[in-house]
């Protein structure tokens, strides 16, 4: 999806991970997906531009959607999507 759209998403439930470096971010969202029922989506608050690699390849890893992300002043919006 276009950042453009992805702004524009009301996420199901929201994980700030903020302030954390990795694997803080991958962790709190692997944590948090529990949360998510299928088909719902997930945002990812993350600092650490590690995390821009990491939720794709943990959602390639898990069968979850990753929607795409967006770079807001610093903070990246990551969304994901549960499948599963």
């Amino acid at each position: 999806m276009a950042p453009e759209e992805l702004k524009n998403i009301k996420a199901d439930k929201i994980v700030d991970a903020r302030g954390t470096s990795c694997p803080g971010p991958i962790l709190a969202a692997k944590k948090s997906i529990a949360e998510v029922q299928t088909g719902q989506v997930m945002e990812v608050l993350a600092s650490d531009s590690g995390t821009k690699k990491d939720i794709p390849a943990w959602c390639k890893k898990t069968g979850n959607e990753f929607m795409g992300l967006v770079d807001d002043a610093g903070t990246y919006r990551l969304f994901v999507r549960k499948t599963k």
